[in-house]
Parts: structure tokens; sequence; C-alpha cells
């Protein structure tokens, strides 16, 4: 049995932040994961793609800021389940949760926070009749390290973010990119639409729209894909077909927590800490719902910051709590002969 003070359900960038928070409580924490490794959709779905809404990073890939999240973290030495998914949660007095994951293993906390991204979730895939004949194959629904793509011709369809921004960054790594969009306009970001039209003007994006892939061409590897545009039919050689249609995420075990849940995602009170209607179970992040969410990394710091607050309180009832602000008192080597400085700067919250 494991048994800690914070235990929190999902090692991507919200989960790995709040452990920071919580250490400069001298909160305990465990951390489970259904992947293998930390960083959940950053390092299984897109490493290696440029992030630019981090504060403090003009832009950082998603990789470097998983590793710099569990390089700040180290100092607090949180434990983790990892290639396991947490299957059930009970309240077994007034003092502890139990969660346990599929392989059996049996966790113990007095605060559980929630913070699985989407949760589990796949790809939304095209409907085009032998698209499974090759997967893997030719057809890929994630961009994990860009330089398997060096060299080769790509065709990216989807009208998003994802799909801009990867004709983007691929434009100056692959041979050839064609992005394909069933519309004339686009939903991604202005300012993507506008670097991908430029791209396109200078000859490094082929834009084909509004059209569609329609079937894939290939004797056990991908070769060719069809396109349909109004009701001409074209064949393209390709070596790599990416659709980029978002995912269907879905909350599996979770929904059946005793949980209030909104449109696949977990309803939490935002104007106090994030915590459910479960009292001491916390939702932070993408797989929360509150009027005015925004489903952004730093608001996940945020929350996650919030429902540290809150479980120091649960932890501590009563105890009055001095937050000091980082930049003097330290979470690396701070000591006495700075007393004086920290003192100007402590705030008291009743």
């Amino acid at each position: 049995m494991i048994t800690t003070d914070l235990l929190i359900i999902g090692a991507g960038p919200t989960g790995l932040f709040s452990v920071f928070e919580a250490g400069l409580l001298k909160i305990k924490c465990h951390i489970i994961d259904a992947l293998p490794q930390p960083g959940g959709q950053l390092a299984e779905l897109y490493p290696k793609k440029p992030i630019f809404d981090i504060p403090g990073y003009p832009s950082v890939n998603a990789g470097e800021l998983v590793d710099n999240l569990m390089e700040q973290i180290k100092q607090f030495e949180p434990g983790f389940t990892l290639g396991e998914t947490a299957v059930s949660l009970n309240k077994i007095d007034q003092e502890w949760f139990e969660v346990i994951t599929n392989k059996g293993t049996v966790h113990r906390a007095k605060a559980v926070a929630i913070a699985g991204g989407l949760g589990t979730f796949e790809p939304r895939k095209p409907e085009i009749s032998n698209i499974t004949d090759y997967e893997e194959k030719g057809v890929e629904y994630f961009v994990k390290d860009p330089e398997h793509f060096r060299g080769k011709k790509i065709v990216i369809a989807g009208g998003g973010d994802s799909a801009l921004d990867w004709s983007i960054f691929l434009a100056n790594v692959a041979s050839e990119v064609t992005l394909i969009h069933r519309r004339n306009e686009f939903r991604g970001a202005l300012d993507s639409v506008e670097k991908a039209t430029k791209l396109k003007h200078e000859g490094k994006i082929n834009l084909i729209t509004p059209a569609e892939v329609t079937h894939l061409n290939g004797n056990g590897k991908l070769e060719s894909i069809t396109i349909k545009k109004g009701e001409e039919e074209s064949i393209l050689e390709t070596d790599f077909f990416i659709p980029l249609f978002g995912l269907t995420p879905k909350l599996g075990e979770l929904a059946n927590w005793g949980l209030e849940i909104e449109k696949n995602a977990i309803k939490v009170n935002n104007a106090l800490d994030y915590q459910t209607n479960i009292e001491g179970v916390y939702a932070i992040g993408d797989i929360n719902t509150y009027p005015g969410k925004l489903k952004l990394i730093l608001c996940g710091f945020h929350e996650g910051t919030m429902m540290c607050q809150s479980v120091y309180q649960r932890l501590n009832p009563g105890k009055k709590y001095v937050l000091k602000y980082t930049t003097v008192s330290g979470v690396d080597g701070f000591d006495g002969s700075r007393k004086e400085a920290e003192k100007a700067v402590v705030k008291s919250i009743d």
C-alpha cells in the first residue's frame, strides 16, 4: 500500500506543477498515470512541438517543458505509479481516500486531485474505408518526432491549430508538405493561418481547399492518396498521411466515481478551490469545467496552485499558514541568514 498526503491522478504539466506548489507547503505527493512516463499529452502526443504561451518562454518544446517541470519537483521527491490506470475511488473514513489501479496497486491519501487532462483519448479518424489498413504503414495520427518525416513527402488533413502548426513546422523538415482541408476557412489561430498562407506563396506548403481525402493506395505500405475536390478526383503520391482532426476524450472509470459530470468534464467550484462535489477530491486542468473555463496549460498551473492551498487547510485545520515568496524563502537553500529579508515579504492567510 502506498500512503501519501495528496494523490494526484495524471502526470501532465498541471499535475507535475501541482507537486511543486504542494512541496512548498510541505505536502507529500504521489502521482498515478496510465502512460509509462511523466508528461501526459505533451510527452505522448507531441514532445517536439513548440509551445508559445508559457510565461517566460517565447517558445519551448513540449518535451523540454516536461523535463523542466520534472527538474523543478525533484527536490520534493514525489512518488510515481506509472503505466497504471486509477479505476476506483472510495472514502474509507473521514480522513482517508483509497484509490486502486487496474493492476491492483492500493493508494491511500488525505486528498485526491484529478489532473487527467482529457482523460483517456483516441484520435478522431476520417471516414476513409481502408484507413486502418495503413495505420503504422504510412498513416500517423500524432507527430511525436518530426525527424521521422525528414526528407519525406507528407500530407496533413485538418483545419484546426494542430494541422496548421504541424504544416508550418514540418515545412522545414519534410521534402514536401501538402495541407488539405474540406473548407476554405480554417478554425485555427489567425496568426497560424497567415503563416501557412505565406508559406504557400513561398512554395513551401501545397494548400488544397476545399477538398478531402477519400481513399488510400499502396501495396502493404502507403504510396498515394485519392483526393476529391468538387467533382474531380486526383492521385497524389506521398510517404505519410497525417489526419489531425482532434481527440475524442473519454473519462473512462472516472465517470463511475460519483463525480458531477458535464459534457464529459468534471464540474468544480472555481470560485474557491476547484473542489468537486466530493469534499476532498479536486479536479484541475483540462479535465474540469466551470463557467469561463479555458483549456490552457497556464490556467491549469493556477488551478493547481489554488487546489494546494485548499489541501493545506484540509490537512491542517485552523492552522495559520505564512505564505513566503520563493524569491526569498527559496526552495533550494534557504538559510537563517536571510530571515530579515524574508520578513519583509511574508503575508498571512487566516
